[in-house]
This record gives C-alpha cells, sequence and structure tokens, in this order.
C-alpha cells in the first residue's frame, strides 16, 4: 500500500514537471519569435501650457511636431529618443478674469526639446503580428528642454523677456533674486494607444505633460519689482504693462510653483528592414 502511494505521488510529481517544462519551453520559443526592431516616425498635434497665466487644459493651444526613433525590446517595453517643438503662449488680455485683465502680462515662447523615453504596453504590442496588433500603453522618461519667452512692446517688437529681469533678476534691490536658466530638464508624463496598420507602418495616438522644474515659463512667477535703478523703461513696461501696481504686489501666483506643458499627438511611424541573418532565422 505505502508501495502504491509512492508510485502515485512520483508520477504526480512528473505530471507537474512535464507541464511546467512543457509552459517554459513555450514561453521560451514565444519570446525568441520576437525579433527586435526599430522605427523611424513624426509627429503632428497641439500644445499648451499651464501656469501662472492659464490654467485651463487645452487653452491657447498651438502647433507642434515631433521626430523620433523607437527601439522595440519585445512586445511590453521600448526605448524612444525623440527630438519636439512646442509653442505655447497666454495672454492676459483677452480673458474674463478681472484680475488677469488689470495685470496684463502675455507671452509666447518656442519651445525646443531633446527627450529619451520608456514605454510600457498593457497588451503584447507587435508591429506586422496580426495576433498583437493594438495596446494602450505609457511612457515617462528625462528630457532637456530650451524656452525663451517673448512679449510685444508698444512698438509691435517682440522682445526677449529673460535679458529685462521682469521680477528684479539681477538688480541690487533684489540680490536673492537671479535670473533663470532657459535651459531646463524635465519629466514627461504620458500615455496613448498603438495600432500595427500592416508588416511595417504604425499609427500612435498620444498626450503627455511635462513636469518642469521652473516657474518661468510664461516669465513670471513672484511680486512686482517697483522700478529698481537698473531697470531700462523697456523692462518696467514688460513687468507691469498697466502701470497699476506697487513693489512686492503678488505678480504670479503663490499656490503653482512649476510649470507644465503638454504635446497631444498623432504619431505615423515606420519599422525599419532588418538585415540580420543566424539567430534571426
Amino acid at each position: 500500500m505505502h508501495y502504491n502511494r509512492v508510485i502515485l505521488f512520483m508520477k504526480n510529481k512528473i505530471r507537474t514537471l512535464s507541464v511546467l517544462a512543457l509552459m517554459t519551453i513555450s514561453l521560451s520559443i514565444n519570446a525568441q519569435s520576437f525579433i527586435a526592431s526599430t522605427e523611424i516616425g513624426a509627429s503632428a498635434g497641439l500644445s499648451y501650457y499651464i501656469g501662472d497665466l492659464n490654467s485651463n487644459h487645452f487653452s491657447t493651444s498651438k502647433p507642434a511636431a515631433s521626430i523620433m526613433v523607437r527601439r522595440n525590446l519585445d512586445r511590453r517595453f521600448s526605448l524612444k529618443a525623440e527630438i519636439k517643438l512646442s509653442n505655447i503662449a497666454a495672454d492676459d488680455r483677452t480673458s474674463s478674469d478681472s484680475i488677469s485683465l488689470d495685470r496684463g502680462l502675455h507671452f509666447k515662447s518656442a519651445i525646443q526639446e531633446l527627450s529619451g523615453l520608456i514605454e510600457f504596453n498593457f497588451l503584447p504590442y507587435e508591429i506586422g503580428n496580426p495576433a498583437y496588433k493594438w495596446s494602450p500603453y505609457l511612457f515617462t522618461g528625462i528630457s532637456i528642454f530650451n524656452f525663451n519667452p517673448l512679449a510685444e512692446n508698444t512698438n509691435g517688437e517682440w522682445i526677449e523677456l529673460q535679458p529685462l529681469g521682469t521680477e528684479g533678476q539681477g538688480t541690487t534691490a533684489y540680490p536673492d533674486r537671479k535670473k533663470y536658466s532657459r535651459t531646463q530638464f524635465s519629466i514627461p508624463l504620458g500615455g496613448g494607444l498603438k495600432f500595427s496598420v500592416n508588416e511595417s507602418f504604425n499609427i500612435l495616438f498620444s498626450f503627455s505633460m511635462n513636469k518642469t522644474f521652473t516657474d518661468y515659463l510664461d516669465d513670471v512667477s513672484l511680486t512686482y519689482p517697483g522700478n529698481p535703478t537698473e531697470f531700462t523703461n523697456e523692462s518696467s513696461d514688460m513687468s507691469d504693462p498697466t502701470g497699476t501696481h506697487s513693489k512686492d504686489e503678488q505678480r504670479g501666483d503663490e499656490e503653482l510653483k512649476d510649470d507644465w506643458y503638454a504635446f497631444s499627438a498623432i504619431t505615423l511611424s515606420f519599422k525599419l528592414p532588418s538585415f540580420s541573418k543566424g539567430c534571426d532565422y
């Protein structure tokens, strides 16, 4: 009797090990059937910013575009390098808010961005494979970007705001206020949908927001500086265009510490042909 139980136990163990072995072989074959691939593509869409002069998503959206290279590591993960050109703007003078109208500030800025991203597909995804032809996805990474807020003076000329120190940066009246750098880092956070159209063609829909570490995308953050002795007429006009504010009166929104900018886009990408041999076959 004891011998029969041992035989039955051994049979069950062998059956379990056989199932596990078959599953391992199946997963191994499935993993090996995926060939890493590279895509190139371009995006077109809209960009906007959230900060002291705008708190409404998709308000004052402007054209944006990008080019990218994506390396598909497997059916779940991809790495992407992207160069992006965005445009952002806002204008108190068109606002329905009385406080914004009294402030009367405005700006526009182009943003040039270089980013490195990692993408995660919620579903297995592979270009040209009908079994894995679509997936929602998320992405994040790090980017370096350049911005340059401009405003229009009374002569209709668009003037760079950062050199003017509109909040007293670089003046003896505010020695603790340094001129902000126009080159900064940000963290992109986004997601979207991927669709495989055929063996080499992708279409993607995405939305992302970049968390910046500056409050000066719009050249607005702290308080009015009054008229420091170093101020030019241009600095004074751009700092307080309505001329109705006193020194140290709040100019920006104290609750908004860092600005964000967003990018919504449609991307068309193409898988590059693979010329490798050997293990790919």
